[in-house]
C-alpha cells in the first residue's frame, strides 16, 4: 500500500497543530529521522509551518474546512506568567488592537477546545498550568479569533485551543506541554466514518 493509500483510507481524525511565531522552536513536530510527525493516540498531526497572520489564518481555516480535521491547537508564548496557559477566548481585533478588523463578527469567540481537561491532563504532567479569559495583543489571539469565527455553524464543531508557554520555558517542557495537550485534545475526538476517511 502507498503513501498515499494509507492517508486516504486513515480513519484518525487529523489535529492541526501550528506554533504562529517563526522565531518559535521549542514545539517540533519532527521527532526523529523517519520525518513523520509524532500524533497523539487516535488522532493524525497535521504540522502547519508560521506564516503571516494573515497567510495564516487563511490556512488554518482551510484545514477545519476539510472534515477529516476535527482539532486546531495553536502553539506560542505569554508574556508576564509562570505556567504555561490555555486562553479561553480572543477579542475581535487587529493586530495592532485599534480596530476591528471583521466588521460583522462577534465582539469576541470562545475556545471549543476542551480546556478544563487540558488544564487538568497538564497539571498531572507536572506542569504549572491553568485557564484564562484574558487576550494577549498578539498573532496568537488575532489567529484564535480569525479561526472561530470562520468556524461553519453546526454541531460538528472542530475543538480549536490555544496554548501558551511561558517565554523562557525549556523545549523539553514545551514539547511535554503540547504533547499533553493535544492528546487530551484527541480523546475527544471520534474516529472518521469510512466514507469521510476517503
Amino acid at each position: 500500500m502507498t503513501d498515499i493509500d494509507q492517508t486516504l483510507t486513515d480513519t484518525r481524525p487529523g489535529i492541526v497543530i501550528c506554533a504562529w511565531d517563526a522565531g518559535e522552536s521549542g514545539w517540533d513536530p519532527i521527532e526523529d529521522l523517519s520525518g513523520e510527525p509524532w500524533s497523539p493516540s487516535g488522532a493524525r498531526t497535521v504540522p502547519v509551518p508560521s506564516a503571516d497572520p494573515d497567510t495564516l489564518a487563511a490556512t488554518l481555516s482551510a484545514h477545519l474546512t476539510d472534515r477529516r480535521c476535527r482539532a486546531l491547537l495553536l502553539v506560542g508564548r505569554t508574556r508576564g506568567h509562570e505556567g504555561f496557559r490555555l486562553q479561553m477566548r480572543a477579542e475581535n481585533r487587529a493586530l495592532d488592537g485599534a480596530q476591528r478588523p471583521d466588521g460583522v463578527g462577534p465582539s469576541v469567540a470562545r475556545a471549543t477546545a476542551p480546556v478544563a481537561e487540558m488544564v487538568r491532563a497538564l497539571k498531572e504532567a507536572g506542569l504549572a498550568a491553568d485557564a484564562t479569559s484574558e487576550a494577549e495583543d498578539d498573532a496568537g489571539s488575532y489567529l484564535l479569533y480569525r479561526v472561530l469565527a470562520n468556524l461553519p455553524d453546526g454541531s460538528d464543531t472542530p475543538a480549536v485551543g490555544l496554548l501558551r508557554a511561558p517565554e523562557n520555558e525549556t523545549h523539553d517542557a514545551v514539547q511535554r506541554a503540547v504533547k499533553t495537550a493535544a492528546q487530551a485534545m484527541a480523546r475527544h475526538l471520534s474516529p472518521l466514518p469510512r466514507s469521510r476517511a476517503v
